[in-house]
């Protein structure tokens, strides 16, 4: 009997000590610590997360070629405004190349090679730009199509037998030696506007009508039939450096063009 009331005292004492109404406050506070502690720690987890979640999409994507300085400080540091290339055909140019970049569709080069149809034939409209080096390789005249216009480009075609040159962007491939000499082919990259290069053998290669001395004689260069054709001394290096998947682009402030090519609008 005195076992049982021995035990009744001690479950007694037990509940009475396990009401939350007689718990001391440091004990309380204790036990507040141990349940709250790893909710605080997961809620830092959470947020710090979502941080680093946000910094993630938010991040600018770095250039392919991870250019340092501004388009503007490189367009001035390669003097291109002397090289006949205007800053818009220049901006265009590093968008769309860097777009082609991204998917996968250039070598590891970096050779940008721009057409600036914004410029007399009489004048140097082509360059060839090393953006591994922010080094203008080459400077030189390029005729456009016959159809396109005489000293000046100013109409454009992607149409069989037109004889006008393309706009936009291309990939430049292999090489061959055609009726002209070492001659290069293009793709081109943009559906309904160049992308009829390889039907209407549209390539670059040189032409005795694209040498500066036909300029001094006529006033502008001869033309072609849609092709960029370039001078034959200097045709031979430029094809060698651009060739096997680097990107050309041939500008023209086209309103059409502009607002049509995903390159530059996607």
């Amino acid at each position: 009997m005195q076992y049982w009331k021995m035990k009744l005292v001690s479950r007694k004492s037990f509940l009475y000590n396990s009401n939350p109404m007689k718990i001391s406050i440091p004990r309380l506070f204790a036990l507040l610590l141990i349940v709250c502690t790893p909710l605080i720690m997961l809620g830092k987890k959470v947020n710090e997360n979502r941080r680093n979640f946000a910094e993630t999409i938010s991040a600018p994507v770095a250039a392919p070629t991870e250019l340092t300085i501004s388009a503007d400080q490189l367009y001035s540091k390669l003097d291109l405004s002397g090289k006949g290339i205007s800053k818009e055909a220049f901006a265009y140019a590093l968008k769309g190349f860097e777009k082609l970049s991204e998917n996968g569709r250039l070598n590891t080069d970096s050779i940008l090679t721009i057409i600036d149809f914004t410029k007399s034939s009489r004048q140097k409209r082509l360059v060839v730009i090393d953006l591994k080096t922010d080094q203008v390789v080459y400077n030189s005249v390029v005729a456009h199509g016959r159809n396109t216009g005489k000293e000046y480009a100013k109409s454009f075609s992607n149409q069989p037998k037109s004889h006008k040159s393309s706009l936009g962007f291309y990939i430049t491939q292999e090489t061959y030696m055609g009726a002209h000499g070492l001659s290069l082919k293009l793709d081109g990259c943009e559906a309904g506007i160049n992308d009829r290069a390889r039907e209407r053998a549209i390539v670059m290669h040189p032409a005795a009508y694209a040498g500066e001395n036909v300029i001094r004689g006529k006033g502008y260069l001869g033309r072609s039939y849609g092709c960029p054709a370039l001078p034959p001394q200097d045709s031979k290096t430029i094809i060698s450096k651009i060739k096997n998947g680097n990107c050309l682009f041939v500008y023209y402030p086209d309103k059409k063009y502009l607002e049509k090519s995903t390159l530059l609008n996607g």
